[in-house]
């Protein structure tokens, strides 16, 4: 793992349309409900079984909630001999930094809206 990038420069990057595939590693629910454009969904889980799929990538972004489980899984992507050239980096501070500042994407949902204020989790 190469560190931790902050939600500005996880911005930038989808901005300046960089090569970075951000990797959001919440169940597959919670993504659909909301998540950063243009990120995948590898939930926690999974990763183990699926790491191999990042093998083609040069920059790597992993993001969870609160930035915490996303260091474990960025530590974990880094170790795997396929990525071992790619830079892995964990967001700090998580979806709810960056979605308080930038907002997040939201799937269309099936089923009618409510009054109800939804977390973005």
């Amino acid at each position: 793992m190469d560190g931790e990038i902050s939600t500005d420069e996880v911005k930038e990057l989808l901005e300046d349309d960089a090569d970075v595939r951000i990797v959001d590693i919440r169940d597959e629910r919670a993504f659909e409900h909301s998540h950063i454009p243009g990120s995948e969904n590898i939930p926690f889980h999974e990763l183990t079984g699926r790491v191999e799929e990042l093998e083609d990538a040069d920059r790597i972004v992993t993001v969870c909630p609160h930035g915490k489980a996303s260091v474990q899984a960025a530590q974990l992507i880094g170790s795997y001999e396929g990525t071992a050239d790619a830079h892995v980096e964990s967001m700090d501070g998580g979806l709810e930094k960056y979605g308080m500042k930038f907002g997040l994407v939201r799937e269309e949902e099936s089923t009618a809206p409510t009054d109800d204020p939804e977390s973005p989790f």
